[in-house]
């Protein structure tokens, strides 16, 4: 019997569900406001239902995290990110300014390719369903390949929630074959006309290389500064609380603790009682070759993993109560291991004299990846926080909060979002938190509102009087003729 090629069924599997999704979506462009908002709340509702759930899926399937953090995850997916947009306009006029004569009016994009990582399968995925209903736009999901169930299940939610509530069938879609070949060919795919990318930095760059329109996010590495007038004791709870989060998978999550040397050992302490475990020399050594195993490189078998079950892989008896394992770290690069982003609950801690070092050591950590990402600062001065804001190649700088949640929109005002963009310091055309203001093209139509008179055009004939001039004695009758024809044809040129 003959082998079937998988990747071939996953191509087809693949130009199905574009075309499927772009019937749809034909027929989605003449749904009303009213129409598109009841679909939009019908799925925000069914998905937060669900929440709990896809998150034990998503735990199961993946071995990442935790499965009431990956539910409070898919809540702020479902919930926030509803709240965001239910009052938005995104169908027809949406808006007009009455003096300058100016009318906009939202367009869709068409189909969108949604790129799904393994560290947020479920969350990643009803998040991006939203955007695109209330923009009347198709989604085509490509799930990591070690997520391909829960990621699915949560389309299949927010789709049937949807076509319930009178959505065109076929509007969203998700492939299930795992193929690389098929995620490939789905981002160059004619009938895809915007891809949202939300992953590692290789699929980042396909997206973008892909010749079509891209939000494509890059790599997070987040440093947090302690500085000496912050709240000691609530920084320390907020930093174990955030980097504990679903045990490090959000791409915001901090990396580094940067702290003044005045302070150092008050945070030491205050992180102890948190339950963070500081490693010592011998320890920290075996934690580096788990960590990254070739230089430059992340080991995957750490991600989402605990803390306990990390310093035990590898020998490290730790009480059970761990929530982060912390190294004393000086040096920063692509060859040491601390300084690189972890997507787990191990922390880098350096020490510095004062801000200006931090600030130095907080470049230094971005400079090797998380440019334009996210900062972390606990201070009580207002004025430090500005000055950072402004030096910093970050893009989101949360001050005084867990940064992990804070800056996909959690404990701040910032707009609930599970694709944060990075702007051109890491690559990114957006720096935006992305949401569904990002999936409309706006037209503006624009009444004239100033009167404008064209002058006529001013002949310049000097240069043919002169040629006459400079001729005159000489000239014969056919002569005369040729220049009458020149001075035609220039005042004819000149009046077309």
């Amino acid at each position: 019997m003959a082998t079937i090629d998988k990747d071939l069924l996953a191509i087809q599997e693949m130009r199905d569900a574009v075309s499927q999704a772009n019937a749809a979506q034909a027929a989605y462009m003449q749904y009303s406001q009213q129409q598109v908002d009841s679909i939009v709340k019908a799925v925000a509702d069914a998905a937060f239902k669900e929440a709990e759930r896809l998150g034990k899926m998503a735990v199961e399937e993946t071995g990442m995290g935790i499965q009431n953090h990956k539910k409070m995850k898919n809540e702020v997916a479902s919930r926030d990110v509803y709240e965001d947009i239910k009052d938005l306009k995104t169908v027809g006029v949406i808006g007009t300014d009455r003096l300058k004569k100016v009318t906009e009016i939202a367009s869709p994009f068409g189909v969108i390719a949604g790129i799904v990582p393994t560290t947020n399968p479920t969350s990643t995925a009803i998040f991006k369903t939203l955007i695109s209903l209330k923009t009347r736009n198709g989604l085509v999901l490509s799930p990591h390949p070690y997520a391909v169930k829960c990621t699915k299940e949560a389309l299949d939610i927010c789709r049937v929630a949807a076509e319930n509530a009178g959505a065109p069938e076929g509007l969203l879609q998700c492939l299930t074959m795992s193929s690389m070949e098929a995620t490939q060919q789905l981002m160059k795919h004619p009938q895809i006309h915007l891809i949202l990318a939300t992953g590692g930095g290789a699929l980042v760059k396909a997206a973008y290389s892909s010749g079509k329109p891209a939000y494509g996010v890059g790599p997070g590495n987040v440093p947090a500064y302690i500085e000496k007038s912050a709240n000691i004791q609530k920084a320390a709870r907020q930093l174990v609380q955030s980097k504990s989060f679903d045990n490090g998978t959000i791409c915001a999550t901090e990396q580094a603790i940067i702290v003044d040397k005045a302070i150092a050992e008050q945070v030491l302490a205050e992180l102890k009682k948190q339950h963070a475990y500081i490693l010592n020399a011998e320890e920290k050594l075996k934690m580096e070759k788990l960590i990254s195993p070739v230089p430059g490189k992340v080991n995957p078998q750490i991600v989402g993993k605990s803390a306990v079950s990390l310093a035990h892989s590898i020998g490290i008896m730790v009480p059970e109560e761990t929530k982060v394992l912390v190294g004393l770290e000086t040096m920063i690069g692509k060859n040491i291991p601390f300084s690189l982003e972890k997507l787990s609950p191990i922390f880098a801690f350096y020490t510095v004299e004062d801000s200006t070092e931090a600030k130095q050591v907080m470049v230094d950590l971005l400079n090797i990846g998380g440019r334009g990402h996210s900062c972390s600062i606990h201070t009580e001065n207002a004025a430090l926080a500005e000055q950072f804001s402004l030096d910093l190649p970050v893009s989101r700088i949360v001050v005084n909060t867990l940064s992990s949640i804070g800056a996909v929109g959690g404990t701040t005002g910032l707009a609930p979002s599970f694709t944060l963009g990075c702007g051109t310091f890491g690559g990114n055309i957006t720096s935006d938190n992305i949401t569904a203001r990002h999936l409309l093209n706006i037209k503006r139509m624009a009444y004239g509102i100033k009167d404008v008179e064209v002058p006529a055009p001013e002949f310049d004939l000097h240069p043919v009087v002169e040629n006459i001039k400079a001729q005159a004695p000489s000239l014969d009758t056919e002569v005369v003729q040729q220049i009458v024809d020149q001075v035609l044809k220039q005042i004819t040129l000149q009046t077309k």
